[in-house]
């Protein structure tokens, strides 16, 4: 769509705010040019960097010790024997011996929106990156997918809502560098206050342990379809990785509708419980135990599946 002189909008390396603004009754709308070109969208990766060595041995040695009175070759259980045994567990409801597995991870291309709701999970650990000790006046961000093929209207006529939500990542990112500047950029003093200004869109990093109990609790909520999308998405990327190491936990893990073969959310049902339970009961079929997974290297940037 091609705009009236007066009121044509420029290219988005413009700006949203530029010379050849104009509002409705014609006045010219001050000129705030974007400094900042290398901000760009991201989408999330989540890499398993640790877990418990010998994981379904040592759920079935810690929930066998309870009632052992005689504990030699307790540690010494094959995997096949194990795993079975811990699927009873899991099917009878015996949990507690999954607090002693942990698994840590690294997820990064994920909002701040995001990692508000993943720290509500409150038995595990975080490490996240700091606003206030490292600089953002190139945040990286994410981008809602909703957005793909809607317009928003600004003064009469229909922009594209994935540019415009990006210009709008521009400008905030250029004020922040502004506000950063007037504070005299001094680093952590500047950088905590300039942040105020910061979006729920800007990306973040953050590691997360958490024990296997806890993490099947978490899956359970974050995968259901009522979660919203970039949490469901990182709890699908958790459930691929551990899966294969810990079938006898997570091989039926799903949304909680899954467990209780029934939705429980009432009249806020997503309406999809026999599309989940089909999609989840496709996990039922991976035979891979944990005895056939390699050694996780020293981690690094490329060992953590972070490789460009």
């Amino acid at each position: 769509m091609i705009l009236p002189e007066k009121t044509r909008r420029p290219a988005i390396t413009g700006g949203i705010f530029a010379d050849s603004d104009f509002d409705a009754s014609g006045r010219k709308i001050p000129q705030y040019v974007l400094e900042i070109r290398t901000m760009k969208r991201v989408k999330a990766k989540v890499a398993l960097v640790s877990y418990s060595p010998k994981p379904q041995q040592l759920l079935a040695a810690a929930a066998k010790l309870c009632y052992a009175a005689d504990t030699d070759g307790l540690f010494g259980q094959d995997v096949v024997s194990s795993g079975k045994f811990v699927k009873m567990l899991c099917r009878l409801g015996h949990l507690s011996p999954l607090e002693h597995v942990t698994f840590t991870f690294h997820i990064e291309g994920v909002s701040r929106a995001m990692t508000h709701q993943l720290v509500r999970h409150r038995l595990a650990s975080y490490s996240q990156r700091s606003q206030r000790y490292v600089n953002h006046a190139e945040f990286e961000y994410v981008m809602p997918p909703q957005l793909k093929g809607k317009t928003v209207k600004v003064r009469g006529h229909k922009i594209d809502a994935g540019e415009y939500f990006a210009e709008t990542m521009t400008m905030i990112a250029e004020r922040y560098q502004k506000i950063n500047e007037a504070l005299g950029n001094t680093g952590e003093s500047s950088n905590e206050d300039a942040r105020y200004v910061l979006p729920n869109a800007c990306e973040t990093k953050i590691i997360m342990t958490m024990n296997a109990r806890e993490l099947l609790h978490f899956l359970e909520e974050r995968l259901c379809f009522r979660a919203q999308w970039e949490i469901r998405e990182v709890a699908n990327k958790i459930l691929d990785l551990v899966r294969p190491i810990l079938p006898g936990v997570f091989s039926g893990s799903g949304p909680k509708c899954v467990r209780l073969k029934r939705c429980p959310e009432g009249k806020l049902t997503c309406g999809k419980y026999a599309e989940v339970k089909a999609r989840y009961a496709e996990f039922n079929k991976t035979k891979r135990l944990s005895a056939d997974l390699p050694a996780l290297p020293t981690i690094g940037r490329e060992q953590a599946g972070f490789a460009d």
